[in-house]
């Protein structure tokens, strides 16, 4: 947290003991709520860097960690809740969670740092602002982001799959097989994961000496639905692409539908690959060449990260991308 203000400050500011603005920062009780915002707000104004009295190492927070996850728990979701669930069970930490797509709107962020049970959040792929989150950052509420979907600064705890390097890695397996039109059904053009692979897809262009199209990218929503209809808007082009890389494997699925419905084999008229490797690329005919992304470690990394500020340790590393892995399977071939 930055520095630019003591206890003192805080505490002549409001006009409250030195030893409240402790309490208050120390996530203890026996602080009236009106107090408690008071001194929140001014923090969140001024910043602090809260002194150990005692010297030594700070105690440790206690309480239950406040999971989001405000998306339907499937394959993809579930899996990242489900590994969180465990690790944080063998910290012996209490889950809360708030999932489903119902609470997309709900604004829970500001509420946090006023519920004295609570130690921390973790936050997967969060539809809040990057300003809000900088808010909540600044009340001094520990909390970790699970694949932000917007840019974040240094000082927030972030762990990602490598989205950039996954990207790259399967343009230039589609173009070791000769493929040099390849059609990218994108994801969401505000999400920072397609900021991530569009450029690692142009930098596979790139050292293949071919300058991206951008007649060839669709971003959608990464739906099979929306994949099936971005699919058919690239295949019904006068010169249709041999290869399409989709933003997710559900999307991919869809690809594989509107290719279907065109009479076009996969892989031998059109190559397809996909993103995540969750459980629909190996059901499908033929199979997904997909990118692996490490889900269930991304939570188990969270659940590190925020054990860590809860036990009042500095970070160095707050931005952890995790390493993807191409996995070929039957669904690209050489063009014809």
């Amino acid at each position: 947290m930055p520095g630019r203000a003591t206890v003192r400050d805080i505490a002549a500011e409001t006009g409250v003991s030195i030893a409240t603005v402790s309490r208050v920062l120390n996530q203890q009780g026996n602080v009236a709520p009106a107090t408690r915002e008071l001194v929140e707000r001014a923090v969140e104004r001024l910043g602090v860097r809260a002194p150990n009295p005692r010297g030594g190492s700070p105690k440790p927070v206690g309480g239950a960690v406040y999971l989001r996850c405000p998306y339907v728990l499937t394959d993809y979701f579930g899996l990242i809740v489900s590994s969180i669930a465990e690790t944080l069970d063998r910290h012996g930490r209490r889950l809360v969670l708030n999932a489903g797509e119902a609470t997309q709107h709900d604004q829970v962020l500001t509420k946090l740092p006023a519920q004295r049970d609570l130690a921390g959040a973790i936050l997967i792929l969060p539809p809040e602002t990057s300003d809000e989150l900088i808010q909540l950052r600044a009340r001094r509420f520990p909390f970790v982001v699970v694949d932000p979907r917007t840019p974040l600064p240094r000082d927030i705890a972030a762990v990602s799959a490598a989205h950039f390097a996954g990207a790259r890695q399967v343009t230039a397996h589609l173009l070791s097989l000769g493929h040099s039109r390849i059609g990218v059904i994108g994801g969401p053009s505000e999400w920072l994961a397609s900021d991530a692979r569009l450029g690692g897809h142009a930098a596979a262009l790139a050292d293949a000496g071919i300058l991206p199209d951008p007649t060839l990218v669709r971003p959608i929503q990464p739906t099979t639905e929306h994949g099936h209809r971005a699919a058919a808007q690239l295949l019904d082009l006068p010169d249709r692409p041999t290869a399409l890389i989709a933003f997710n494997d559900k999307a991919a699925v869809g690809a594989l539908q509107a290719a279907a419905t065109r009479g076009l084999s996969v892989p031998h008229d059109l190559s397809i690959a996909g993103f995540d490797d969750i459980d629909i690329s190996r059901s499908t005919t033929p199979a997904l060449t997909t990118v692996r992304q490490p889900l269930q470690e991304m939570g188990r990394m969270a659940v590190s990260l925020l054990t860590r500020l809860l036990d009042r340790h500095e970070l160095e590393a707050l931005h952890v991308e995790l390493a993807t892995e191409l996995v070929i399977r039957n669904s690209t071939a050489p063009p014809r």
